[in-house]
């Protein structure tokens, strides 16, 4: 590497530095760079990305994190707000039908238009199909009261909270989950079951998750799904081409190892190769818990010790399966099966930290869409199975087997697919220990901290960090939340935050509910 300028910061421009190459850390080094400040993005391995990055082996690509891309418009408003076009970066593609959800015997496609997915109701659930007129009007409503305190940050001080976050009080619906909300637009179980699963985008059960997240479901049926073709894992790719047009400088396959503190301000970061590198402010867009236990020098946390993220609440893990098959199946782009006894499931996972024998699982088969993903006449699966994480009574390598057979037996007995373990020539497995020791994912919890009410809003991390000055949080792990959107959202708030610090003028823009 060079010029880092690893003797001090002072002068102009500002120096951010960036720790993870993650969305959040290139959407911030995008943001900023094309602010006029002189960027340095920190990145351990070889490929941004983080857990929205990609693995490739003999001719298939598969992402490792995120297959779903909704609210797209937060992503182009990255770089709109930079001066950029999303598509000269990213090419994307608008699915229709955006998923196919199994349970029981019956399958249910979500449309990318209204009308259509009302169909659908009707087909399944006659006379009901009016419900989600109610649905998608009322939690549009939601999303447009709580936007504001989505796209700002919350103050270290709640004495200074903003006026125009009280308003999104009322339709937090403390005290109710997304499944309470649900089967008050659909009273027959399963069809609110239908609109329920995007709890599991959070890491929650519908049955614990909080209500307010009833609104995703809408979120998806009113701004649609999107592929990005080379897979989801294109999307920090082309923020950080779009970072480096704008001056910022990558550093791919250079780890850190700790922030580097002058009493309880950040002053810079110390590579893995023992070089210091300084600057005006920090981001951290490592995993947060374990970015507390391993880039932090011992002793300086004190609001968040070891004995304080051991004890907070985590998201569950996922048992993921990336196969490379000889050939395409007959699946839509991307499929939801539920459990025979979906709450039995969902209580093993979250409540009873336990394996499954009857699993609910997720297919993507995106080779349908898009050809850049395996060879010709060949496919690129990526198969998903809920799992608790490691605070769970689960020995990973005795179970991993099980799993790998519980998967084929589920393809063949939910989707008509009996020989998929012989059509394999590729495989790669992801289990909760998996996700610890190569991605640094704490406890395996791949969807992070937990969106349970003491650790939503003012009660998450602060995008502003609290323990240290002149450090800032991006990710899944602060505020707003887990997720792309929301991960986008947390690095204008953070690049925010860092300009106004600097005293610098920036682009604003606004979307709509």
């Amino acid at each position: 590497m060079k010029d880092l300028g690893s003797t001090g910061s002072g002068g102009s421009p500002k120096k951010v530095l960036i720790i993870g190459g993650g969305p959040g850390g290139v959407a911030s080094a995008l943001l900023l760079a094309s602010r006029g400040i002189e960027v340095h993005v920190f990145e351990k391995h070889d490929r941004l990305g983080g857990r929205t990055s990609a693995h490739e082996i003999d001719g298939y690509r598969f992402d490792i994190g995120p297959t779903f891309l909704m609210m797209k418009s937060l992503l182009d408003r990255i770089f709109i707000e930079a001066g950029k076009d999303s598509a000269d970066y990213l090419e994307f593609v608008r699915l229709d039908p955006m998923y196919e959800l199994r349970y029981d015997d019956e399958i249910f496609r979500a449309c990318n238009n209204t009308e259509d997915t009302k169909a659908e109701i009707e087909r399944l659930f006659p006379g009901q199909s009016a419900a989600m007129d109610v649905f998608l009007k009322k939690e549009k409503a939601r999303f447009g009261k709580l936007l504001p305190a989505f796209e700002r940050d919350f103050p270290l001080s709640l004495r200074t909270l903003s006026p125009d976050l009280l308003p999104a009080l009322p339709h937090l619906s403390l005290g109710s989950t997304v499944f309470d909300n649900l089967k008050k637009y659909f009273p027959d179980e399963k069809l609110a079951l239908l609109f329920s699963f995007q709890s599991k985008y959070l890491g929650m059960s519908a049955w614990e998750c909080p209500g307010a997240f009833a609104m995703l479901s809408y979120m998806e049926h009113e701004h649609g799904i999107y592929h990005t073709i080379g897979g989801l894992s294109e999307i920090p790719v082309g923020l950080g081409r779009a970072a480096a047009d704008c001056g910022a400088h990558i550093h791919t396959g250079t780890p850190v190892k700790q922030i580097i503190l002058d009493g309880r301000k950040v002053t810079g970061v110390e590579l893995e190769n023992g070089e210091k590198v300084y600057g005006d402010s920090v981001i951290i867009n490592a995993d947060f818990a374990h970015a507390m236990t391993h880039l932090v020098p011992d002793g300086a946390l004190k609001k968040y010790t070891a004995e304080k993220l051991d004890r907070m609440k985590y998201s569950c893990s996922t048992f993921m399966m990336h196969l490379g098959v000889n050939k395409v199946y007959d699946l839509p782009h991307h499929s939801i099966v539920f459990a025979r006894d979906y709450k039995k499931n969902v209580e093993e996972i979250f409540k009873l930290n336990r394996s499954s024998d009857d699993i609910s699982f997720y297919v993507r088969n995106a080779s349908v869409t898009d050809p850049t993903l395996a060879p010709a006449g060949k496919s690129s699966l990526y198969i998903l199975v809920p799992t608790p994480n490691l605070d769970g009574d689960v020995n990973w390598d005795e179970v991993q087997d099980r799993y790998r057979s519980l998967v084929f037996k589920a393809f063949a007995d939910r989707l008509g697919i009996t020989d998929l373990e012989e059509s394999v020539e590729v495989e790669k497995i992801y289990t909760p220990r998996t996700w610890n020791t190569e991605l640094d994912i704490f406890k395996g919890a791949t969807f992070n901290l937990s969106h349970c009410l003491s650790q939503m809003a003012f009660m998450r991390p602060r995008n502003r960090f609290e323990e240290f000055s002149n450090c800032f949080l991006v990710g899944g792990g602060t505020h707003p939340g887990s997720g792309l959107p929301t991960i986008f959202e947390s690095a204008r708030i953070a690049s925010n935050l860092i300009s106004d610090t600097f005293g610098l003028s920036y682009t604003k823009t606004g979307i709509t509910a």
